[in-house]
């Protein structure tokens, strides 16, 4: 009878020597790798001849296969997109995975209004207004538009102009100094629009240009003896000098390309993106993967598929894009080509060996082996902080993942539970998940506990998604008892996971952990006792956080409900639309009527209501 490896080998010599897919399933079926090859035969083959210098994520994919599947297809070209489309399917644990699932932010001027604001979108649409970005995360957003408000004194609140102009009185920022106030006139429209067409200069990269520009305006002003208008444009360029000095030239203002570089070490590789619009660095953004996810020797046939998912994310595609490691010509063209189709004109995927492209590239490579060397030093941290806390448990192996729980409630009616994640070494906010409790009578965490447990766990054998993924620790936020309680139903679901509480003191610090018979002191550990206080409270921080909002929710809605003819569905549908309690209340009556089901007496009862 032969033997797993050699069913394997003889599998693969088989398949024919086509473009296509291949699907690598473990034991219990479920897709740990998927790839693509000009040639099926000489390159599935190649995974079950492999010599040990190979690299580790190959070796320890290799190890865990029991079966695969292929598809095959006409062209090459067409085997990259389905492949594509495969890892978006099944995630699988071997392949280079973008960690967000979220599309890529980009901020909107709408230039197509007569009063113009800063938005954060997620899409780019054909409506006149104008984008920039994508950006690399949210905070990078706000931080850009944070700054553009302060420098050229943006309004940030709520109100729509010109429709609020007169309405009510200047908020506080005017006072301050923070805003030009259009709500009450204290800036022409035409005015407001050229501070709008700044922010737009600056976004774009022209932050010579938007001075130039507020500094006519200053002189025009002081020329018209308006000295209020002058002085507002002197601040305004003075903070965008600032705001200048911190943007790295690195081109010509018509310069715009994107600069991927790799570096890996026995530790992690990491990917680094540094985007180039206008002659600066708009952006960056790095990819950190463990040594157990990714390790580049020579080989980097894993970057295409990486690659066409960042841009496919990304939408917006530079028409350059300069790689800082060699690439088989063929494997260039077809990330080129398949780039092209996405983008729908020419891209152009390059390999600069001198000149200043040449320079971007190392010094973008200098970056990702800084990112190396930062994960290196944290992931030792954790290791060691892991160690010590298997020890202290006496744990056989080291809890990668880690799932902790806490139960909030506010009365019977909003009892929550929430589940935080660590895993690979930081928190996982998008694991995070919150809890209704669905079979309670009264008041009772241990029963709680118990059913998010049971309702948790009972997704193991999913085929994908986070909640597949098998915890290596559970932690509770409780003691004895609840521990017994959860052991409970792991013994009733043949579920071997060590289970532990964690017990506050009278201060609400974290004083130990305890099992469902004994303490384990974690106060000598301070790397332990640090580690553990930080999921405490982050589950508890978590939990309440979501409880208060749920809280909220319903209070808003009975407090509309006792209006006359407004129930449920009317209070909903006000607050979908007026989005907060104050613009319901400032609202007149025909603007209330304006929103779907809200007749014109709701709208009359409406404001009889805040009247009173």
């Amino acid at each position: 009878m032969e033997s797993r490896i050699e069913y394997l080998r003889n599998k693969s010599n088989n398949l024919p020597r086509t473009p296509g897919i291949y699907i690598m399933k473990d034991r219990k079926g479920t897709v740990i790798y998927v790839g693509k090859s000009r040639s099926l035969k000489d390159r599935v083959s190649q995974y079950f001849h492999l010599s040990s210098d190979a690299n580790l994520k190959t070796l320890r994919m290799v190890s865990n296969v029991y079966d695969f599947e292929t598809v095959l297809c006409d062209t090459e070209i067409e085997a990259l997109a389905l492949e594509n489309v495969k890892i978006k399917q099944y995630s699988p644990k071997y392949n280079i995975l973008l960690k967000d699932s979220k599309s890529y932010p980009y901020i909107k001027v709408t230039m197509n209004e007569d009063y113009p604001r800063l938005q954060v979108t997620r899409k780019r649409l054909a409506d006149g207004a104008k984008y920039f970005g994508p950006y690399s995360g949210m905070s990078v957003v706000y931080n850009i538009m944070e700054s553009l408000e302060k420098s050229l004194m943006l309004p940030v609140c709520k109100r729509s102009f010109p429709r609020d102009i007169g309405k009510e009185r200047p908020c506080i920022y005017k006072q301050l100094g923070r805003c030009v106030a259009p709500c009450d006139n204290s800036i022409s429209q035409q005015d407001y629009y050229s501070i709008m067409q700044c922010a737009a200069k600056i976004l774009r990269g022209n932050t010579k240009d938007a001075i130039a520009s507020l500094t006519e305006q200053m002189y025009s002003h002081a020329e018209n003896e308006r000295f209020e208008d002058a002085a507002r444009c002197r601040d305004a360029i003075e903070a965008m000098r600032h705001l200048g000095e911190g943007q790295k030239v690195v081109g010509s203002p018509d310069d715009e390309y994107d600069i991927i570089a790799a570096f890996s070490n026995e530790f992690s590789t990491c990917i680094s993106i540094f985007y180039i619009r206008s002659g600066i660095i708009a952006d960056s953004e790095a990819f950190i993967f463990g040594a157990s996810e990714l390790t580049f020797g020579d080989d980097y046939e894993y970057m295409s598929s990486f690659i066409c998912e960042l841009y496919e994310r990304r939408e917006y595609i530079p028409a350059d894009i300069f790689l800082s490691f060699q690439l088989a010509e063929d494997e260039r063209a077809l990330i080129e080509e398949y780039l092209r189709l996405v983008a729908k004109r020419a891209i152009n995927v390059k390999i600069p060996q001198k000149g200043e492209h040449k320079r971007l590239c190392e010094m973008v490579t200098l970056n990702a082996e800084e990112q190396a060397r930062q994960y290196k030093i944290k992931s030792e941290h954790d290791t060691g902080v892991l160690t010590k806390l298997a020890e202290m448990l006496c744990l056989e192996e080291l809890p990668e993942r880690i799932e902790a729980y806490d139960i909030s409630n506010l009365g019977k009616e909003h009892i929550t539970a929430g589940m935080i994640v660590w895993d690979d070494g930081k928190l996982q906010k998008k694991d995070y998940r919150i809890f209704k409790i669905k079979n309670q009578d009264g008041i009772d965490d241990y029963s709680a506990m118990r059913e998010v447990i049971e309702r948790r766990l009972s997704h193991l054998d999913d085929e994908n998604g986070s909640y597949s993924k098998r915890p290596d620790l559970i932690l509770l936020d409780g003691g004895m008892t609840h521990v017994g309680a959860v052991k409970g139903v792991l013994d009733k679901m043949s579920i071997n996971i060590p289970v532990f509480g964690m017990v506050k003191d009278e201060h609400h610090k974290t004083r130990t952990i305890v099992t469902d018979t004994e303490e384990i002191s974690i106060a000598k550990e301070q790397s332990v006792f640090v580690f553990v206080y930080k999921l405490q409270e982050e589950v508890h921080r978590f939990t309440v956080s979501k409880m208060d909002s749920a809280k909220r929710k319903t209070m808003k809605h009975s407090a509309f409900e006792s209006i006359k003819g407004i129930g449920p569905a009317k209070a909903k549908a006000l607050l979908a639309h007026f989005k907060t309690v104050s613009a319901i209340r400032n609202a007149t009556e025909e603007e209330l009527a304006s929103v779907r089901s809200i007749s014109q007496t709701d709208a009359k009862n409406i404001v009889e209501f805040f009247k009173k």
